[in-house]
């Protein structure tokens, strides 16, 4: 399920860029102020997605770690 999440967050994500590429060429403040915002979005989403799949000192991944109950 996890895996599946951060699947779409990585879609999303390039969604944004390609999103954001598009409304920047339009030209005017407005546009390039929420072009930025996209950037900003998709930024964030990218660091989440690293944090939970890049392996820490131990060799493990967040997302490899079994759940706490």
């Amino acid at each position: 399920m996890m895996a599946t999440a951060l699947s779409l967050m990585v879609l999303a994500a390039v969604g944004l860029l390609v999103g954001a590429v598009a409304m920047a060429r339009r030209g005017d403040a407005a546009s390039r102020k929420k072009a930025a915002l996209m950037v900003l979005l998709a930024g964030i989403m990218a660091i989440n997605v690293a944090i939970w799949t890049l392996p820490d000192g131990q060799g493990q991944a967040l997302i490899n770690r079994p759940a706490v109950k």
